[in-house]
């Protein structure tokens, strides 16, 4: 099995540093332009089948990617974004950066002191969450010779790609950073167990990452 793990194109709340999470937010058209190009560069791979967030970011990136292949693309919230509740919608950078965008911050500079709203979810429950899904997938019997592209974020890449190098430490969840739009990881699982082969595989040129 070979597994093409992909973050989404760019939005314009990554542009504008405000926290996404869960809100439903759609790509832009640069966002698209990064798609378009990553979906260039992966033209000649076989794809079998696709996993997606529901959310419509990683939705249309994989739409993009898949292209005319005649493919079953599979929504899986397992893969959402990580929800960061009430935190969703504010500023966390640039010139219009919220004053409360502090405590918010400690999630990408001091992850395991980060305190995550009433409505919001854990670290650890991301791990939980993506882990079951990478171990449901990697087990599947009728899959192990198909290679399957997954869309998703940039939490819950980087949630799957610290699974696989076996680091569950909250403190060090970003040890790697933030994977870049449309960054492609691409892993090869043998009898169930899953193996890095290359990380952050970018097929556009200039600027992607927010």
């Amino acid at each position: 099995m070979i597994l093409y793990i992909i973050r989404h194109g760019e939005t314009d709340w990554n542009k504008t540093h405000k926290v996404q999470g869960r809100t439903d937010i759609p790509l832009n058209d640069h966002g698209r332009h990064l798609a378009r190009e990553t979906a260039e560069g992966m033209k000649k791979l076989q794809i079998d089948l696709a996993y997606t967030s529901p959310l419509s970011r990683a939705k249309e990136t994989a739409q993009i990617i898949l292209g005319d292949r005649k493919i079953p693309l599979i929504m899986d919230p397992r893969i959402e974004e990580f929800s960061f509740g009430s935190y969703e919608g504010m500023h966390c950078g640039g010139e219009d950066q919220d004053p409360e965008s502090v405590e918010f911050n400690r999630f990408f500079t001091d992850t395991a002191n980060y305190i995550p709203p009433n409505d919001g979810e854990t670290v650890s429950h991301l791990y939980e969450r993506t882990g079951e899904f990478l171990q449901w997938l990697c087990q599947k019997e009728e899959l192990q010779d198909k290679a399957i592209l997954i869309s998703t974020h940039g939490a819950a890449m980087t949630a799957l790609l610290n699974r696989i190098k076996g680091n569950l430490s909250v403190g060090r969840f970003w040890k790697d950073k933030v994977p870049p739009n449309c960054a492609v990881s691409v892993v090869e699982v043998v009898d169930g167990n899953p193996t890095i082969k290359k990380e952050g595989v970018i097929y556009y040129k200039g600027q992607g990452k927010t």
